[in-house]
């Protein structure tokens, strides 16, 4: 009998592999966890579902338990991050006929934010001369690192994502079939979405997470703050299952049992061959055109389960820099709070695995492998830069806050 049971939630995205192997590859069960996974259909079921008590735990966006505890949740509820579930693993993927009208401004297949950004801004203002309906881009929901790196890239390339472009929100599953209905000309999703529509034949991806901002994160493990308190040895034993399991889904020589294990329905349902892109970065990103993305999806290596402080408080300051959110010191403070590294150290001292020895880093800052402090085995990041050579500081988010709203660089 096992000594703790756990509900969780999650999404049919890739990146929920962490979740799911601790389960079926019996990591939860080696540290006394009998963990109950429900499959959801959309990012407000899994936020509700936790907010009432249905989920201890789950699958989440990375900024949403930002948003429940800053108010901005239908039903608000104290959620705390211990853990990421990986970095990368999102692409942006356009029409055929968007993607005709990109590469007439000189859009290329090679994933290169800046040139298809601005590739895409001279299709927007050549669309607006002749008056046409804007483009309709979709993300997963409001509070979403989909939401904020679209909206970053979009701003980077000169194109306003509040006035420009029209941003609706689609449930990731049902991005494809959006797209080849011709209900939006866009979308920013985490894989196995973009390839299902290049699959399909009826979308090009455009650019890829781990271009706009590299290693950076993504879904997190979502914890009631209240059972967290309440059921603390539970917690560090689902942490220390998560950790060996994250190890398990970045070894190569398990990729083939992973993908057998996502293709069933009840949790990803989609072909293995579509899943090992996001393993591998090997990307077919329309017309048969292969790109290798490195770093596309990191479920582990460079320290991909850390709940980096700096992390929350980046997106913080794009929920400030769309309006979402007044910037005051106890909103910050709340954010940042949100990420507990202590409860992540706490749980896997015990292992001698590479803890960081900082809660926050300077985002965007290394531009290749760099070894970092730490403690027990040692520990290399990076390299994590932005698209556009800025970055994150942020022991300086009142500067970076006041550059993004006048259209500056947050560089010194």
């Amino acid at each position: 009998m096992a000594d703790h049971e756990i509900n969780a939630g999650f999404m049919p995205l890739f990146d929920s592999a962490v979740l799911i192997a601790a389960r079926e590859i019996g990591f939860a069960a080696r540290e006394g966890i009998e963990l109950k996974l429900s499959r959801e259909t959309s990012w407000a079921n899994i936020r509700d579902r936790i907010a009432i008590g249905h989920f201890d735990v789950a699958h989440m966006l990375g900024p949403m338990p930002l948003a429940c505890n800053l108010g901005l949740t239908p039903l608000a509820s104290d959620t705390i991050v211990p853990f990421s579930l990986g970095l990368g693993g999102n692409c942006v993927t356009v029409s055929n006929t968007v993607w005709e009208g990109m590469a007439a401004h000189g859009a290329k297949s090679d994933l290169d934010p800046l040139q298809n950004g601005a590739a895409l801004r001279e299709l927007i203002r050549a669309r607006a001369a002749i008056e046409a309906t804007p483009l309709r881009f979709a993300v997963t929901h409001p509070h979403s690192g989909h939401n904020y790196e679209l909206r970053y890239w979009l701003a980077g390339c000169g194109i306003d994502p509040s006035r420009e472009v029209e941003i609706v929100i689609v449930p990731p599953p049902f991005m494809a079939d959006a797209l080849a209905a011709g209900r939006i000309d866009g979308y920013c999703v985490g894989e196995p979405w973009n390839s299902v529509s290049v699959v399909a034949g009826k979308g090009h991806i455009a650019t890829v997470k781990a271009a706009i901002w590299r290693a950076s994160p993504e879904k997190v493990l979502g914890v009631r703050k209240s059972w967290a308190r309440d059921h603390p040895d539970a917690l560090s034993a689902l942490l220390r299952a998560l950790h060996h399991a994250a190890r398990w889904c970045q070894d190569p020589s398990n990729h083939h049992e992973l993908t057998a294990l996502m293709v069933q329905p009840g949790f990803l349902g989609q072909p293995a061959e579509i899943q090992m892109r996001a393993l591998t970065g090997l990307l077919d990103v329309g017309g048969g055109v292969l790109r290798q993305v490195e770093d596309f999806f990191l479920p582990f290596d460079k320290a991909a389960n850390f709940p980096w402080k700096s992390h929350a408080l980046w997106f913080y300051t794009q929920m400030v820099r769309w309006g979402e959110i007044r910037h005051t010191p106890t909103n910050a403070a709340i954010a940042r709070d949100c990420y507990r590294p202590d409860l992540y150290r706490a749980a896997l001292k015990p292992l001698g695995v590479a803890l960081p020895g900082a809660n926050a880093k300077v985002e965007g800052a290394l531009t290749s492998a760099t070894p970092v402090g730490s403690s027990g085995a040692g520990l290399v990041l990076g390299p994590d830069g932005f698209f556009d050579g800025r970055i994150f500081d942020p022991d300086q988010i009142d500067t970076y806050i006041a550059a993004q709203a006048s259209g500056l660089s947050p560089l010194p």
